[in-house]
């Protein structure tokens, strides 16, 4: 089924709540309900009347939780997210919120503690975002998300912490070691191509770009619109700090291809207009523009390669193709400066 604001959800039963758990959905945690009753409690949300898991996301378990007060969003943490670096999410969302964007904000206990245990798992509630994620994107999402994230990267020059980017270039090659040995089960020549494309963005790597934390994984599903206006970005899970300009080319990579395959410049055009609109590029931040893209694209084939090959056949997680990053790889390695993207 799909609720009103059109994210699809499963219903889900909590010991003798009507409905099934679809099991192929991205969630990995059971609750009963004397444990949802339990947790609840320690709340000041009001009573809670429904759990409902969201079919969508891999890394943990999320549920739409409705209360006396509205909904919320549950989610329950997976095997993936190191609970100690859990704090640092949350307080970013919370410092982004007071800065205008619109992110979830964490919810507190009674108690003023954020994370808490649910299931024997560390779990946090936080507030719900009415919204859709576009299922095909155009050229207005995409100039509205360029002003969204210039927003975000504005507001996270203010933040006071930091957090290593462990999917930067230095983790790519141990990343490509982990898959060398199967990379052309996939496509032969594979692990060749892959390891001459990583020595020559080691040699060609910029360092010098304007830093802070970006998000690291603005895919078109962990953005909410209504209508042509953003009303929610989710997912903070990978939030690190990097160059403002390598998160520009992760969300380039994602919305302004085709699923042709092809690039469409207009919508690549719309979001960097809009966002230099609002923080203006500095000419060494246009220059990396294809090395970036590259990168960011060859981020995305590493990781999906090893998903692809370690995951196993029956596992709940889908996984993503990784020659379709392999493609937007070979793109951008023609691409000989920022015009190409639709910047003058």
């Amino acid at each position: 089924m799909t609720d009103t604001d059109g994210k699809t959800v499963a219903t889900w039963t909590c010991a003798g709540r009507n409905g099934s758990v679809n099991t192929r959905m991205a969630v990995y945690t059971e609750v009963s309900d004397e444990e949802l009753v339990t947790f609840s409690a320690e709340y000041d949300i009001g009573e809670a009347l429904s759990l409902t898991g969201i079919a969508e996301g891999v890394e943990n378990s999320n549920f739409l939780l409705n209360t006396g007060q509205g909904p919320y969003i549950l989610t329950i943490y997976e095997k993936r997210v190191n609970p100690d670096e859990l704090p640092f999410f949350f307080q970013l969302l919370e410092h982004l919120s007071a800065q205008g964007v619109p992110c979830p904000v964490p919810v507190a206990g009674r108690d003023g503690e954020v994370l808490r245990t649910l299931c024997g798992k560390p779990a946090a509630v936080v507030t719900f975002l009415a919204g859709m994620w576009p299922k095909r994107q155009r050229v207005e999402h995409c100039a509205e998300l360029g002003r969204v994230l210039a927003r975000m990267h504005m507001a996270a020059e203010s933040f006071p912490r930091a957090r290593p980017n462990d999917l930067s270039i230095e983790g790519w090659r141990p990343l490509l070691a982990k898959a060398a040995d199967r990379a052309d089960e996939v496509r032969p020549g594979l692990a060749d191509i892959l390891s001459h494309e990583l020595d020559a963005l080691e040699a060609a790597w910029p360092d010098d770009l304007p830093k802070g934390v970006i998000h690291a994984d603005l895919f078109p599903d962990n953005v909410f619109f209504r209508g042509d206006e953003i009303s929610g970005v989710i997912d903070f899970y990978f939030a690190c700090t990097d160059a403002f300009a390598y998160d520009v080319a992760i969300c380039m990579n994602a919305w302004c291809f085709e699923p042709d395959g092809s690039f469409n410049v207009t919508k690549a055009k719309r979001l960097l207009t809009a966002y230099k609109g609002v923080r203006g590029f500095s000419g060494t931040e246009l220059a990396a523009l294809p090395i970036l893209a590259r990168g960011a694209a060859l981020r995305f084939v590493l990781t999906r390669l090893y998903d692809w090959l370690n995951t196993p056949g029956d596992a709940l997680d889908t996984k993503k193709d990784p020659l379709e990053y392999l493609d937007k790889l070979r793109f951008h390695q023609g691409v000989k400066g920022p015009g190409e993207y639709g910047l003058a």
